[in-house]
């Protein structure tokens, strides 16, 4: 952690780092893809139209296994053999293996969702933009250390933004909210977390423009 961001951490009361480390935790990049499913299937009222209670179980389990328990007992077993020295992935070089390891799972969660015609093309495009901007996050941590919770907001923020395009919902209270957590959780790292300014704000543009990227492949 660099000076300034241990005045930023120490300058802040406690109830601030407190609030920055619960937005952390509860807005963890690994999240994200659960709660867009989420999303999807039961506030926005026609991508999911007429799937039954079985599927909206299996779906967003399927969505949870892949992207948050495998990702996470890898890192977990890469912490345990000494390849990584915290599971926090404090370091470009903590952050290497990760990196691969989540894009093998997040491909495999885009295959999955694309050979099957049940799944909303949107879900598939959000899964997709998920891939490609871990792979240009791997990239990215060759020279500096972009944060992963921007990367996962600005991805959220992207997909609201193709959703409100789409007009299929009135999105102007769910895009308000998303604005406020991404500034929330952005905040919060740079109050928690060693990132720079320019790790937040690349995060963000490279997270929305790779859903960008995958609405216009597949929408």
């Amino acid at each position: 952690m660099n000076n300034t961001a241990i005045e930023q951490s120490v300058e802040q009361p406690l109830a601030v780092r407190i609030l920055a480390h619960f937005f952390s935790y509860v807005f963890h990049p690994l999240f994200i893809p659960l709660y867009v499913t989420l999303f999807l299937l039961y506030v926005h009222p026609s991508y999911f139209a007429g799937y039954d209670l079985h599927d909206k179980f299996w779906l967003p389990f399927t969505v949870s296994y892949t992207s948050i328990f495998l990702p996470f007992l890898s890192v977990f077993l890469l912490k345990q053999l000494g390849f990584i020295d915290s599971i926090f992935l404090k370091t470009q070089k903590d952050r290497i293996i990760p990196y691969i390891i989540t894009n093998i799972y997040y491909f495999w969660l885009f295959w999955i969702f694309k050979n099957q015609n049940d799944v909303p093309v949107i879900l598939t495009s959000f899964v997709f933009g998920v891939f490609i901007v871990s792979s240009a996050a791997l990239l990215a941590n060759i020279y500096f250390k972009v944060s992963m919770h921007a990367i996962a907001m600005g991805g959220l923020l992207g997909l609201f933004v193709i959703i409100l395009q789409q007009n299929t919902m009135l999105m102007a209270l769910p895009l308000c909210i998303a604005l406020l957590l991404a500034g929330l959780v952005c905040t919060s790292r740079l109050i928690v977390s060693d990132h720079q300014p320019k790790e937040i704000y690349f995060g963000l543009f490279l997270g929305a423009l790779c859903q960008l990227i995958g609405a216009i492949i597949f929408l």
